[in-house]
């Protein structure tokens, strides 16, 4: 690719704008805010169940259960779908380290599998080698918005006798074929953090199953082990979904399309104009990607992430180091079936060693991205000289 200036109009381009999303909104969501103030159901109550039954249709599941974080939705699901202390997880290497805090809150062990190199999801072939008789759960994580291959993780997890639990927390409105994210294991686990495709104006998550009894005991959990008021039947947690973030997603759910094929518009923007040297993210033709990240890989990340610091141009690293580096797991390192290890996962350190994440959010301008392409393209080529 030839050389371009680089457009002077624009000189920053912050990673994520919240502000320019939220203050687009703004009348909706205080009219949502004073809602909350005048009812008084701050803590679970009207709104949550109104939001529990909106999202619960758009995921396309009988149930949706709101909790405090994303976090809590992975453990609080895991445990409702019956994980005992002792019990072996499948967890993918290249993700957030919460998908694997939520096998350990939930008391279980997770086991660490290797990623596809082109999409940074999980490889089934990996994960066979770390099953054990012990294993009960695989997550799949459908990480920067793109689904998983539910076809294939379907067929292993019946093969193997497994639970699976989604990890759609960056996954909001994606598809596999004509299925949404949360709707396509025995469960699923959304974050609402403010920085996700629908993100609330403080911390939440939810927990989306067509399982009647998963649902149940979710609800029992999150809410102090409480079947019902005074009458606490388990050791639960307070994990309860807020009135006021409940109010709040309800008004950015109604955008949540328009805004993922706003995303879906930039990526393509990024593809075409990418110069040699950034190698992004693989797209699988059946996941209608939603892209909560839109990630690249390149030799020497930190060196092109701190020349676009200088030209103005925020990014982002997820996730290093790989989460079976994390000191929280020294003691759960990768081993296979037969118990041998560490394993080197190299796929995932790859992943974690390039991965580069640019600018991506609904509002992100077409101008703003070529902004960013020219910044690579003068970087890479100052990195050369």
């Amino acid at each position: 690719m030839t050389t371009t200036s680089i457009s002077p109009a624009i000189s920053q381009v912050p990673f994520v704008d919240l502000a320019r999303h939220n203050l687009a909104i703004a009348d909706e969501l205080r009219a949502a805010f004073d809602r909350v103030l005048e009812d008084g159901g701050f803590v679970l109550g009207d709104e949550v169940d109104a939001f529990e039954a909106e999202f619960a249709e758009y995921c396309g599941v009988r149930h949706c259960v709101g909790v405090g974080s994303g976090t809590a939705a992975l453990t609080l699901a895991l445990l409702a779908a019956g994980v005992q202390s002792g019990d072996e997880v499948i967890v993918p290497a290249h993700t957030y380290i919460a998908s694997a805090l939520g096998v350990l809150h939930a008391g279980a062990i997770p086991r660490f599998c290797d990623v596809d190199d082109k999409t940074g999801l999980i490889d089934l072939r990996s994960a066979a080698e770390v099953l054990s008789t012990r294993t009960v759960a695989v997550i799949p994580v459908h990480l920067y918005g793109q689904v998983c291959d539910m076809e294939a993780v379907e067929l292993f997890a019946r093969r193997h006798g497994l639970l699976v639990v989604e990890d759609a927390a960056q996954a909001h409105g994606a598809k596999w074929e004509n299925a949404r994210a949360g709707s396509l294991g025995h469960v699923g686990a959304f974050s609402f953090y403010p920085s996700k495709n629908l993100g609330a104006l403080g911390d939440g998550g939810a927990i989306c199953t067509d399982d009647d009894a998963i649902a149940e005991r979710s609800r029992r959990l999150r809410n102090l082990g409480q079947r019902r008021k005074g009458e606490h039947v388990e050791a639960g947690f307070n994990e309860r979904l807020d009135g006021v973030q409940a109010a709040m997603l309800r008004i950015k759910l109604r955008g949540l399309d328009s805004g993922n094929a706003a995303r879906r518009e930039r990526a393509d923007h990024y593809r075409e104009a990418l110069p040699d040297g950034c190698r992004p993210l693989g797209e699988d033709p059946r996941s209608e990607c939603v892209y909560h990240l839109f990630p690249v890989r390149v030799a020497d990340r930190d060196e092109l992430a701190a020349r676009l610091e200088r030209m103005g141009v925020r990014t982002g690293v997820h996730y290093w180091p790989a989460v079976h580096r994390q000191p929280p797991f020294a003691a759960h390192g990768p081993r296979d079936r037969n118990g041998h290890g560490p394993t080197y996962l190299g796929t995932a350190v790859r992943w974690s060693e390039e991965e580069l994440s640019l600018p991506m959010f609904a509002e992100l301008t077409p101008a703003e991205v070529t902004r960013v392409t020219e910044a690579i393209e003068e970087a890479l080529e100052e990195a050369r000289r």
